[in-house]
């Protein structure tokens, strides 16, 4: 499945492709017409259904799909607004959908209804700090990043406007309160924390900066992240915009990868050790511009970037 932007080029919604894992050959099944800027999507976990944020300015919505595995057909169900500018990533459990909406600085939390459609927002929580981005992209909160824990106890929630990572309390059952603060924590100012992911064993996690490229590793246990490294994703003479995106471990947690965009446009590969510390072992180009979100197919053998 892949999101795009409607408003810019030739694309007309979201993709589905048949993908070949012994020959990486893919098929297109379908194309999902006339849905505004699919820039990001979540499955749920019983893949039935698809959720797309409509990153459209001031006007942004969440839209709820069925999906078909079989034909790789969206049929829309509904949609609502995502209680903030710009929605940027989603994600979705058995009960709720949650939304991190960029330009809003705010995250939203939806409620799952048993036919795959979604209910206004039950929760609204709004960012409001900044930090000291030379550029001016840090002028204002921006919620770039929503994950559950490996535990689904948390949120991890990063915020590339304030330099904060912050972890809430989930409670999926609740009618209001689904999120509380349990902790936040700082990065280095003016790193511009964007996306996260875990080790599959749920004891480490690792943090990738949009403005420095930079990777941080960290130790985590029930709500609680502990830095243990921070290592750098561009050679030392790089002088140009890095624009760090994605962040992914393989399945079996022996690697890690990490996307550049800006004038790097590259991929870094690293080996991570028994302790969660990374060691390089490879950089290379995405062969094009603006690898801003990855995937790992599910045979393991296949990396799928997707260029802005």
């Amino acid at each position: 499945l892949i999101g795009t932007y409607t408003n810019t080029g030739k694309s007309e919604g979201v993709y589905t492709y048949q993908f070949n894992t012994l020959t990486a050959k893919t098929t297109l099944r379908h194309i999902t017409k006339q849905v505004d800027n699919p820039s990001y999507l979540a499955i749920s976990p019983d893949q039935k259904f698809v959720y797309a944020v409509n990153e459209t300015g001031n006007t942004s919505t969440v839209s709820a799909f069925k999906y078909n595995a079989l034909t790789g057909e969206l049929s829309f169900l509904n949609k609502v607004d995502s209680q903030g500018d710009d929605p940027c990533y989603i994600i979705a459990d058995n009960r709720n959908v949650i939304v991190a909406n960029y330009s809003g600085g705010s995250l939203a939390v939806f409620q799952r209804k048993a036919d795959g459609s979604i209910a206004e927002a039950k929760q609204i929580i709004k960012h409001t700090g900044k930090s000291i981005d030379p550029q001016g992209r840090q002028k204002s909160a921006h919620v770039h990043m929503v994950h559950f824990s490996p535990d689904h106890k948390h949120l991890i929630c990063n915020d590339l406007g304030e330099d904060l990572t912050y972890i809430y309390n989930y409670n999926a059952l609740a009618k209001s309160t689904v999120l509380s603060i349990k902790t936040v924590s700082k990065t280095n100012p003016g790193s511009g924390p964007r996306h996260l992911t875990f080790s599959p064993n749920g004891r480490f996690a690792y943090l990738a900066h949009e403005f420095n490229g930079k990777i941080t590793g960290f130790t985590y246990s029930n709500g609680n992240l502990k830095k243990i490294q921070e290592i750098g994703t561009t050679p030392k003479d790089f002088a140009g915009k890095i624009d760090g995106a994605d962040i992914h471990v393989s399945a079996d947690g022996k690697f890690l990868y990490e996307t550049n965009r800006g004038d790097a446009n590259t991929i870094s590969v690293f080996s991570i050790l028994p302790t969660g510390i990374l060691r390089f072992v490879q950089m290379v180009s995405t062969l094009g511009k603006g690898p801003r979100n990855f995937s790992i197919d599910p045979s393991g053998k296949f990396l799928l970037v997707a260029h802005q």
